[in-house]
């Protein structure tokens, strides 16, 4: 932690960083270095065998099938999504989600709490279990059932602009899908996305 937090404080004061950010950019270290023990979990596992590699996996991301749509979809499937998945940590009052902005990913939260306000005003509590962005992954599977060669499937597109915003109420620590790996998964397995399981879930 020492070594890092000397590379970070070398790195900002050599691009003259503003003494707010610096402040922000020490409070995500702090909880970063915290919520991983200072452990490469992405590293660690890649030194693996295969096998072993994805029984961690299967192990750490079981949340995955509580995912509405991703609940009907085969162990493959999941798999490969689950090698996508990126560990992420944000601080009280980061905004994950902008208004009018691109849904580049989709944030599953297992610690801490978030808050998304909509357009009207409205506002929902989001907390551990609970996917953010998920209407990204509908977006995706929605395209991929309706062409007949999904790598011609292109992001951004117009379902993917947020009419929210999301912003942590404490600290979060959360697993993401990025949108490119995910339209990748959904090009590579564009057979499975066409079934009638998966056209049921993505109906509402």
């Amino acid at each position: 932690m020492s070594l890092r937090k000397r590379d970070v404080e070398q790195w900002m004061s050599h691009r003259c960083l503003p003494v707010e950010l610096r402040r922000r950019i020490r409070q995500a270290e702090r909880y970063t270095w915290a919520a991983s023990r200072g452990v490469n979990e992405e590293k660690l596992l890649e030194d693996l065998p295969e096998d072993i590699q994805r029984d961690i996996r299967r192990h750490l991301f079981k949340f995955v099938k509580e995912v509405r749509i991703f609940a009907v979809l085969d162990d493959t499937v999941l798999d490969s999504i689950r090698e996508r998945l990126r560990h992420k940590t944000y601080i009280k009052g980061s905004i994950v989600l902008h208004q009018g902005g691109l849904i580049n990913k989709m944030v599953y939260i297992i610690r801490g709490t978030m808050k998304s306000t909509g357009e009207d005003g409205n506002e929902a509590l989001l907390y551990k279990g609970i996917a953010c962005g998920e209407e990204l992954l509908t977006w995706c599977l929605e395209h991929s059932s309706a062409s007949k060669d999904a790598r011609n499937m292109r992001v951004p597109g117009h379902r993917q602009i947020s009419n929210r915003v999301v912003q942590c109420q404490t600290n979060v620590e959360a697993f993401i899908l990025r949108a490119t790996d995910l339209e990748e998964v959904t090009a590579v397995f564009a057979r499975f996305f066409r079934s009638p399981r998966v056209h049921g879930a993505i109906s509402p």
